[in-house]
Order: C-alpha cells, then structure tokens, then sequence
C-alpha cells in the first residue's frame, strides 16, 4: 500500500552536493537527498526557510516551499 504524508520543516544546512539538511518541527535533524530538493524546484535552500517535505513510503521524495 502506498502511503504519502507531508512534514513541516527548516533548512539548518545546504550542502554542496545539492542535498539540504532541515530541522523538523518534531525537533529531528533529518537529511534531504538532493534528488528531492531538485525535485521540489530549489536552486539553493537557505538557512532558515521553511518547507514542506513529502514521503513516500517513507522516503523523502520533494522538499517543496509551504504549502
């Protein structure tokens, strides 16, 4: 069964590979491959901006601006 859930977020770090790394509203860091900053149209995410994550299946699949 395919499960999708968003999350809320901040960008705490952008990494030169393309990838972010944002801290969830629950307090976890958590790593944000670069396939889905792309994904949610980001050239460079800056500290401190919020977004919202999607998952499928648990796996982050767009960092997309809040929604």
């Amino acid at each position: 069964m395919d499960s999708a859930a968003m999350e809320q977020a901040t960008v705490h770090t952008s990494h030169a590979d393309g990838s972010a790394t944002v801290l969830k509203d629950n307090g976890l860091l958590v790593d944000v491959p670069a396939a889905a900053v792309a994904a949610g149209g980001w050239r460079s995410p800056r500290p401190g901006q919020r977004v919202t994550l999607h998952r499928q299946n648990g796996v982050i699949t767009q960092m997309r601006p809040p929604s």
